[in-house]
């Protein structure tokens, strides 16, 4: 069983809840998850790997169970792309050469809207180093047992703007762990993790069939995915699907060596798109809103038993 979280009393906790089943945002992180949760006769199961205590505290967005990916996905180049004849230099997030993930999981959002299930919450980008101001807005719904997490994003400028959109799933990888998903290429990365060529190695066979996780070490992008994504454990006799909408139509798996985590991302584009504008969309992803202009997308976990054989 996994203990309470404390919460610094000045953080604003949102807690959702229906029938054995809690959510709980942390707004000001990021508008994040930070645990996501199956309860029962005092016995709980995690369905994402939950924030920790000191996570919490220190108000670490890469500590939390999951957050939004906004107004872009994966690595910018250096942080530098010309859109639209407008040259853009993005400050450095991480401690790494690229900008990472936009910046939406780097600022507070606020609670616009809650009840006993659901809750929305809202960022506003008034313009800067990216100069494209932007209203986003997320809505969590508990419904079943699963969560549904609505995303969109209004266009403030008046001009057009380039936007990407997900979320960042940390789910708990447990012994025995096993991931089933359709994807038809993947992306290659250099050891910055940046793409170099789209190919289609013989473990996307694997993937497709449903495989253990463990051997399986990755931080890659693929394309041509179904939308749909399943986690099974079959030691605790449970699974988890992730089902995403379009324009989430990318797929990223990051699961690295060593680690009680992995993610598994439902994305609208892939690393540095702003980059690669010679390919076809079908390849990179990635929209351009016009001015007033909205993008929404959404996805879903839904968890349960697995079926018995």
């Amino acid at each position: 069983m996994t203990m309470d979280l404390v919460w610094p009393q000045d953080l604003g906790r949102i807690r959702l809840h229906e029938g054995y089943t809690t959510l709980e945002l942390a707004p000001a992180i990021g508008g994040a998850i930070a645990a996501y949760y199956y309860m029962q006769d005092g016995k709980r199961f995690d369905w994402l790997r939950p924030a920790s205590s000191a996570a919490l505290a220190a108000r670490l967005p890469v500590g939390m169970a999951s957050y939004p990916l906004l107004p872009f996905c994966n690595r910018i180049r250096h942080g530098r792309f010309t859109f639209g004849g407008r040259a853009v230099h993005l400050p450095l997030n991480v401690a790494e050469p690229h900008v990472l993930h936009g910046f939406a999981w780097q600022r507070p959002w606020q609670c616009v809207a809650q009840s006993d299930t659901e809750a929305t919450l809202r960022m506003e980008h008034a313009g800067g180093d990216w100069p494209w101001p932007f209203l986003a807005e997320q809505t969590y719904r508990l419904e079943g047992g699963a969560l549904h997490v609505d995303m969109q994003v209004i266009n403030r400028s008046d001009e057009c703007m380039p936007i990407g959109m997900g979320h960042h799933p940390y789910v708990l990888h447990r012994p025995g762990t096993r991931l089933q998903v359709d994807v038809e290429s993947m992306w290659e990365g250099d050891g910055e993790v940046m793409p170099t060529l789209l190919s289609q190695p013989p473990f996307l066979d694997d993937l497709r069939r449903g495989t253990l996780l463990a051997p399986i070490v990755r931080d890659n992008n693929f394309t041509g995915w179904r939308r749909t994504a399943r986690v099974e454990w079959p030691h605790e006799k449970m699974q988890m699907t992730l089902a995403a909408e379009s324009p989430l139509d990318f797929f990223v798996l990051y699961s690295p060596d060593d680690k009680d985590h992995f993610c598994i991302e439902g994305v609208s584009n892939c690393t540095d798109w702003f980059n690669l504008q010679h390919l076809p969309q079908a390849k990179i992803g990635g929209h351009v809103l016009m001015p007033g202009k909205t993008l929404s997308g959404a996805f879903s976990l839904s968890p349960g038993l697995l079926p018995q054989t």
